[in-house]
């Protein structure tokens, strides 16, 4: 049975090790092992456990999935959807996502992918994000920015 929770400091570590294990085929599928949720520190992901919404997906005791959302206004920016290899394709990256909407009181939520990342692209699309628009970051990288109104 996965738990979704409000992740604690000291999850920090824990939760960086899902993320990088959760980015690999990212840095493959765009070809750069330098993206930034591979490089970002533990203490880092502490700061954002501690600034802003972080929750966690567990099984047991082990952590198998995060996100975060930072509120701004009356816009949540969504970030760091992340699930480990091994849990994915079970419903642990909705669950995660239903829940930060649940628990955020926001208006709207935005979030961006990169244009290759079809399963993110599916899983968002589900969940009534829309793309607003697209920026190219590089030669191989073009993100996706979508947006979810409040659902009445």
């Amino acid at each position: 049975m996965t738990v979704i929770e409000r992740a604690e400091p000291e999850d920090a570590g824990e939760i960086l090790t899902v993320q990088r294990a959760a980015y690999v085929s990212e840095a493959q599928l765009y070809g750069d092992p330098f993206i930034p949720p591979l490089v970002e520190s533990s203490e880092q992901v502490r700061k954002a456990v501690e600034t802003g919404t972080v929750l966690v997906a567990r099984r047991g005791k082990r952590i198998v999935g995060a996100i975060r959302g930072q509120l701004s206004g009356t816009t949540c920016r969504v970030g760091r959807l992340v699930v480990a290899p091994d849990a994915q394709g079970r419903g642990v990256g909705g669950t995660l996502l239903a829940a930060l909407h649940e628990e955020v009181p926001a208006v709207a939520f935005d979030l961006f992918t990169g244009h290759l990342s079809e399963g993110n692209l599916r899983l968002y699309r589900r969940h009534g994000y829309r793309e607003t628009r697209r920026e190219r970051m590089s030669d191989h990288l073009t993100l996706v920015h979508m947006r979810r109104e409040l659902q009445a």
